[in-house]
Order: structure tokens, then sequence, then C-alpha cells
């Protein structure tokens, strides 16, 4: 009998949020009794599908175990080559009740066809299946955000050295067990770390570099490609100066695009040539912040001038922005303190003042002005004005000392919940002007604690955003993602905990000015 043709499977979907399981995983567990009984051993499982179809092919996506009694199996070979064309990593097949053992011909078909075939006893259901494969992609996924969480902080500390660029790349090299290169858009190699690749993976890979090069318009961001069982990637790095981060591995992770998405912040942050000593001793301070130091071990090297204005901001479309994206919008609005590592998908940035403009000057170093005009002074430092950002959702603290950052990184988080609520692209928290600013703060915040005493901090976080959206219902429970008879309860509780009626304008005015103190 002729060999079959070897059919190609399709591209894959989008893979499921965990790392694809081997088979021999699966195998060995004793408790479910699956034998291999054909086919090779090595297999990678994305899901688990059931289905007793005749052709299942229109159904799969790929990667799956496909579980079956064969039903209505009247073809083994043709069976077995739609599943091969479909993608499907392994079969898996029930004996009893249909069939007694496991047909030869199917087992024949999936040798021929180099399909993992694993017979299923009559005593374990399916369903014991799909949940073993389940808890094993959830142990993956464990796994690999530990990985990922340990490469940070290793990437992190690595940036925070005298030396952070070579630092970095000997770290991510590490981390991905491969070749980290620096290249200028030239292909010249700036900084280099870990094993050689083979000289023509290295050809390849600077080929793949010049992809990405910021030399002309509409370049890719990142590239890949393969040179034997060689994975390439080439990651542009930011500031305009072309650089090009490039790497060559033997294998490719779920996690290793996050991890060198990490490092792309950071040495786009370092390797400009243009930074000085003050832009890498607030890289470093970013670092430590990422490291969880209190902003108080990092206040010298930001340094004491202000205003700061924190900003928070998420995707319109809910998509989850990566570091390259977030790395993008800060550089965007003039900030290298970027943070795109928070599990609700927010990127806070933090902003610095802009310095004021000193008077123009004489050659001599004198200013210029009328005659006999004193020489002005140079202006204070000013704060950044955020403009609204097409994608992007953004909610700004207004200007705040350093010391006063934890506060103002809280009015962020309040300023994006009310722009999502609204369904505006910017909210900015104004600062404490009017009648409010003439009471001294320390006055203002014991008249606010004293007031709000009865409210748990859930309950005072629902006032106050129902508060600022003029008590409307829907829009708090978009804001604070509960839902709207929640909100009505809470307030209600609000209500009888303060014995106050809520109608009552001066009550609201009050509450609002306690709220906004905290």
């Amino acid at each position: 009998m002729d060999e079959p043709s070897m059919p190609t499977p399709p591209a894959h979907s989008p893979g499921p949020p965990a790392p694809p399981i081997p088979l021999t995983e699966l195998l060995a567990s004793k408790d479910l009794g699956l034998r291999r009984i054909a086919g090779p051993a090595d297999a990678d499982l994305l899901w688990v599908h059931t289905s007793e179809m005749a052709d299942p092919y229109p159904y799969l996506l790929g990667g799956e175990l496909l579980l079956s009694a064969g039903v209505l199996l009247t073809d083994p070979d043709h069976y077995v080559g739609r599943l091969v064309e479909a993608g499907a990593a392994a079969l898996g097949f029930g004996v009893r009740p249909v069939y007694e053992a496991v047909p030869e011909a199917l087992v024949q078909a999936c040798d021929r066809y180099g399909l993992p075939l694993l017979e299923v006893p009559p005593e374990t259901p399916f369903t014991t299946i799909a949940r073993a494969v389940w808890r094993l992609m959830a142990e993956a996924r464990h796994r690999e955000l530990r990985r990922v969480t340990r490469a940070q902080q290793a990437l992190a500390t690595a940036a925070a050295r005298p030396d952070p660029v070579p630092a970095v790349l000997h770290q991510l090299a590490t981390q991905l067990s491969g070749r980290a290169v620096l290249l200028t858009a030239r292909g010249e190699e700036v900084h280099a770390a870990g094993r050689r690749p083979p000289p023509e993976a290295a050809g390849a890979l600077t080929r793949l570099a010049r992809v990405v090069a910021r030399e002309r318009p509409g370049s890719p961001a990142s590239a890949t490609d393969a040179h034997g069982d060689t994975h390439l990637a080439a990651y542009a790095l930011g500031g305009g100066e072309g650089l090009v981060l490039s790497l060559a591995t033997r294998q490719r992770e779920s996690g290793d695009h996050t991890v060198a998405g990490i490092a792309v912040v950071l040495l786009s942050l370092l390797a400009a040539p243009h930074q000085g000593a003050d832009a890498a001793d607030r890289s470093a301070a970013l670092v430590r912040l990422l490291l969880g130091a209190t902003p108080a071990e990092v206040a010298p090297l930001l340094g004491p001038d202000g205003p700061w204005t924190v900003t928070h901001a998420r995707r319109s479309d809910g998509t989850v922005p990566d570091a390259l994206t977030a790395g993008a919008l800060g550089a965007s609005l003039g900030s290298a303190l970027v943070d795109a590592g928070r599990e609700d998908d927010t990127v806070r940035i933090l902003l610095p003042a802009i310095a004021g403009e000193a008077p123009p000057r004489s050659g001599d170093g004198k200013a210029l002005g009328a005659p006999g005009e004193a020489e002005a002074p140079e202006q204070p430092p000013q704060p950044r004005t955020v403009p609204p950002h097409p994608g992007w959702i953004l909610g700004v603290s207004a200007p705040t000392p350093l010391s006063a950052l934890a506060t103002a990184d809280t009015r962020a988080a309040r300023a994006l919940a009310h722009a999502e609520a609204t369904r505006t692209p910017l909210k900015a928290d104004a600062p404490v002007t009017g009648l409010a600013a003439l009471i001294p703060p320390d006055q203002a915040a014991a008249h606010a604690r004293t007031l709000l005493a009865p409210l748990t901090p859930p309950l005072a976080d629902t006032l106050r955003c129902w508060l600022s959206l003029h008590g409307s219902w829907d829009r708090t429970a978009v804001a604070l993602s509960v839902h709207r008879n929640t909100v009505r309860q809470r307030v209600g509780r609000c209500a009888e905990l303060l014995d106050v009626d809520l109608n009552d304008m001066d009550v609201r005015a009050e509450l609002w000015f306690a709220l906004r103190q905290e």
C-alpha cells in the first residue's frame, strides 16, 4: 500500500492563555490509565475536544487532543488524514461501549500519518481527561508567570547596575538561553551577550534587524523569523537612534515575548547615546519603583523639584497594552517613567515638571531687556499638560509634590474610572481651588476624618464616585465595575450611617468637600 501524502496543517488560531502541555505529562498521570499505542510520543496539546462526527475537521482549531469512541468511524485512514490536515495533536480513543478494542486499522493509520493514538480505558470518562489537561495547563501557566516575574526582577536589577546595558543584555541572554545583541541601524554590533549562533543564523539575524531599524517610515516595531532550529527576533528601540535588540534562541516559550518586551523598554531608556547622568538615575529610579521600593527611597534620584503628575491609561478598545505600546505612550507624553505591569491592564506614567523658561541672555551671560530693567528671575517648573491620545483613555492627577505621589496615584485611578464611566478620552483631576483652598489642609483633613468615620473604604469610594458622576447609578456602576443595584445599596447604606439626606444639595456639597480630602 502506498504511503499517504502528508497534508499540511492549517495556520493555527491564536493559542490559549497557557503554554502547551507535552503529551508525555498527560501520559504520566497514572490515575487516567492512558496508553499510547501508535504514533510518536512527542506532541504538544493546546486544547481538549470531544467529537463523534464522521469528519470533525471543520470544528478543530489545531493542537487538540481529540477524544472519540468511534461512533461514526467507517474509514480510519480518511478519518486520521483529516485530523492531521486539521492540525490535531493526538487522538484519544475510548474503548467500549462501541468497540471492545481499538480497531487495528485505526492503529495502522495513526502510525502511517504520525498521529499519536491513546487508548482510553472504559473506567476513564472523557471529562476526567479534559480536567487533567486543564489542570496541567493551569500549572504550566503558573510556572510561566513565575518565570516571567523572576526575569522581570532580574532585568530590573541588572538595569540598576553601573554598566546597565551590558548587564541587561547578559541577563536577557541568560533568561532566554540564547544570544542577545544590540545593533545599530547599519547592523554594527554595540553590545552582545550569550553563545554565538551559527554564522548563517547570525547573518539572518542581522538582516532581520535591518527590517525593523527606524531608518524609513513604516518600519515595523518587531519582526520574527527562523533559521533551521534557531528562532530569531528583532525589536526596534525607542529614542530615535535606530538601535535594534536582536535575539537568537533555540526554543521559543510563550512568555519569551513578554520578557523581551521588558528588556526593550529598559534598553530604550538606557541605551540612547544622548542620555545623561540625570536620565540614567531616573531610569534606575523607575526600576527600583518596579521592584517595590518606597518613594522615599528613590526621592534623591527623582529630585526634589516638582510638581509631578501621575497619569493612568487603558486602551480604549479593551486590549491589553504590551510593554512596547506602553513605552510609546510614555515617550509621547515626554516621560520614561512608565509602569505597564499592573494586573488591571492599566499603564501608569509619572510626568516630571517642565523647567521654566529663563530670560534671553547676551553673549556675556547677562539678561537682555529694556535699559534699566531689572533682571527677570527664571520661571519655576511648570506641570505638564496631558492631551488626549487616540486609542487611549486617560486619567490625570493634579500636579503634586513628590511626597504626595501616593495620593496623586489614587486620584489618577479615580479620574480614569470617571473617564471610562462618562466615555470621555481624558479626565483630569482638578487641584483644590476656590473656597476649598481657603481652608488649611490639616483642618480640612481632620474634618473629613470625623465626618466620614462611619464609612468603610468601599462605601466611601462608592459615595465619592457617585457624587462625582452627579448621582448616576449606571455610570457609577461602570466606573466601579459593579451592578447598579450594588451602587444603590451602598449609597443607601452611606445615607443611613451618616444620617443625612443625600438629596439635599448642601449635604452633597459638604460630603464632596470631605471626600476630596482623602
